[in-house]
């Protein structure tokens, strides 16, 4: 659910470069297990949900949820649409803090920032819950953080989510009667974001396992539908012999932008099976009842993670109730024919 990251490097690497001077002034060392005071707060609580892309459907609907859980908790909640701001993050970090806000949930635009975002949080003795994308207290990489280090996180299995995705992958496959020799595969993701990775490495291997043998190509993209398409684009020109291709990715964007760049091209729906993550842009193609290359998609509902945060943080403050190191909520693979009976949300 990460979206653009190169004009963003440079501001971020800025912001780590401030966050680590001013840790290293501090003495011991940072911890994901140092997320504010002990003792339950008394009175009514006050909660801010920092997002990135707040506007994109799935943090939309993470929004709502999160409203309806404080609502229904009687927790006063701020939500705050972060875009893809690496400064802004960290400046409504500290606007909460200033606020008095009892508990930080955030989703970063960009995981540079995590050891500036736990530092600034810890210092005010403010628990900080992350919710879909991981960050690391010790340094901008998640994936090369010590699991000790990771700030608790409410979303989805990263893994069990692109397991999925490349069994249904697989499914189609067989299904299709292609040849593996005609066949190429697409994964489409942003390579900076940790679970985005993990998602496409478990489609991979599940597929491989039903599968075997067919080609890969791996397609760096900003995690956007005009991103991939362009990227895949390019991908679809290099490979002419290709005749049917397999696209999965970290999301639907970019399954969605993968399906589009081979309709572009000419390649017929038949001859696409694309399996999007997340189904908030995959029921569009089927709404309109024309054949497509988007086969299924992964129903994730950003409502289900926007409550289950807010509950996690709301047990924490009332009840004195450690966070889970992860937490993960349900999914359901969806296509053309069930996505409306499982409850998805299509605008």
């Amino acid at each position: 659910m990460s979206r653009t990251y190169g004009s963003h490097v440079a501001a971020a690497a800025l912001v780590l470069t401030m966050g680590l001077a001013a840790t290293a002034c501090s003495s011991g060392k940072e911890s994901a297990d140092d997320d504010g005071p002990a003792a339950p707060v008394t009175g009514k609580i006050s909660l801010t949900y920092l997002q990135k892309q707040g506007d994109q459907e799935y943090f939309v609907g993470e929004a709502e949820g999160a409203k309806e859980k404080a609502a229904e908790l009687g927790v006063d909640l701020k939500v705050v649409n972060l875009g893809n701001d690496a400064n802004k993050t960290v400046s409504e970090v500290q606007s909460a803090i200033a606020q008095k806000t009892n508990g930080i949930i955030i989703v970063v635009p960009d995981p540079a920032v995590g050891p500036q975002v736990v530092r600034t949080a810890k210092d005010a003795k403010v628990p900080l819950l992350t919710s879909d994308d991981q960050i690391c207290a010790t340094g901008p990489d998640p994936s090369a953080c010590d699991k000790a280090d990771l700030i608790p996180r409410i979303g989805f299995s990263g893994s069990q989510m692109g397991g999925e995705v490349g069994k249904r992958a697989a499914e189609e496959f067989k299904k299709a009667g292609w040849r593996a020799a005609d066949t190429r595969v697409i994964s489409a993701w942003k390579q900076d974001v940790t679970v985005c990775g993990d998602r496409v490495k478990a489609a991979k291997e599940a597929f491989d396992a039903a599968v075997p043998g067919v080609e890969k190509t791996d397609v760096a993209t900003d995690n956007t539908p005009t991103g991939a398409q362009d990227k895949i684009a390019a991908t679809i020109t290099a490979n002419p012999k290709v005749k049917h291709w397999v696209i999965w990715g970290c999301n639907d964007e970019n399954v969605q932008g993968g399906v589009t760049a081979m309709k572009n091209a000419g390649v017929g729906a038949d001859d696409v099976i694309g399996v999007g993550l997340g189904a908030y842009l995959a029921c569009k193609d089927w709404s309109g009842g024309k054949p497509s290359g988007m086969k299924a998609a992964l129903f994730i509902n950003g409502r289900d993670v926007g409550a289950l945060a807010v509950q996690t943080m709301y047990d924490k403050l009332k009840n004195g109730k450690e966070f889970p190191s992860e937490s993960f909520a349900p999914t359901t693979m969806v296509d053309a024919g069930t996505w409306k009976s499982a409850g998805v949300t299509c605008n």
